[in-house]
């Protein structure tokens, strides 16, 4: 396990370092200024505060030079200063991330808990109105875009019937539209590969040698069939876990919410690359993270699977 470990870690370093590489050189050959979008508007036209600023900021030396000082900035824990407000970036995710995290959190529940119990009771219903209304919702949930199902909520819940706010940070009503909208696709995600692995399970010779015993409907469902189907449904949400990170982008605009995604795309708008390259190590070091847990996952549910 630990030779397996290392060897994850090792590919994750690895993984990010191309990322930040990539990241870097492509928002080096962006058109546009970073000194003129910054600052006093008025100011910005005066070419020696403009030449003040690229000098400050790094801006007049070669694209190689600032890739070599931003690397060791990064393996000092800097993560630069932002354009824009002249912070450091590390200040300014750090005071976004709770809410992404905060989002992130609510909408894998949510989507864990309906979309596995959606997808059981489908399985279990093979064929029945439940089952067609499940796969009729999937088919809907992977198919919508997030941006017109969240508008489609605030519409209805929002303006409607006037029960749920439409926009905002700080309440537990306001978690709930961007939560469900986040959260849907996953869900529909979950509901097909829950039904699929139940299914499977359902149909192998142990479940079938379980009745021959006598024993019970219940004990069956739960005991034998969900805890075997659980490996593949922890996997796809697993993955989709990371994934939910990078979403909360377009959520993250559509409700106002202020978190990385919002930050990341304000920050795209104002040539703050500082903040943007930020925003993308956050969130590949998440997406990272959690594909390695998942893979530790498998050898505490699954005692079969030994890594060598």
């Amino acid at each position: 396990m630990m030779h397996f470990i290392s060897k994850k870690l090792i590919q994750a370093i690895a993984t990010l370092f191309i990322v930040i590489t990539f990241v870097f050189f492509l928002l080096s050959v962006l058109p546009g200024d970073a000194a003129l979008m910054s600052g006093d508007p008025r100011m910005s036209q005066d070419p020696e505060v403009l030449e003040n600023l690229r000098r400050r900021w790094g801006l007049d030396q070669p694209v190689h030079i600032r890739y070599f000082n931003y690397i060791k900035g990064l393996l000092r824990g800097d993560l630069g200063t932002s354009t824009r407000t002249s912070t450091d970036v590390s200040q300014l995710i750090g005071e976004r991330l709770a809410s992404t995290f905060l989002l992130v959190f609510a909408s894998f529940i949510l989507a864990f808990t309906v979309g596995i119990l959606l997808g059981f009771i489908a399985a279990l219903n093979k064929n029945s109105f439940i089952d067609i209304f499940s796969m009729i919702f999937a088919i809907f949930g992977v198919s919508a875009p997030r941006f017109w199902v969240g508008l489609m909520l605030m519409y209805f819940f929002g303006v409607i019937l006037q029960v749920l706010p439409t926009s905002g940070y700080g309440s537990f009503q306001q978690l709930i539209l961007p939560s469900i909208t986040l959260s849907i696709p996953l869900i529909a995600l979950l509901a097909r590969i829950t039904r699929s692995s139940v299914l499977d399970v359902i149909n192998s010779d142990y479940i079938r040698t379980a009745r021959s015993k006598g024993l019970s409907e219940t004990v069956i469902n739960y005991k034998h069939v969900f805890k075997n189907a659980l490996i593949s449904i922890i996997t796809i949400a697993g993955l989709q876990l990371g994934s939910l990170v990078a979403n909360t982008i377009i959520v993250e605009k559509v409700f106002s919410w202020p978190g990385l995604g919002s930050l990341i795309v304000d920050s795209i708008f104002r040539r703050d690359f500082p903040a943007v390259r930020g925003c993308v190590i956050i969130m590949c070091s998440t997406f990272i993270i959690l594909n390695t847990l998942v893979d530790i996952l498998y050898g505490i549910i699954d005692p079969r699977i030994k890594y060598s």
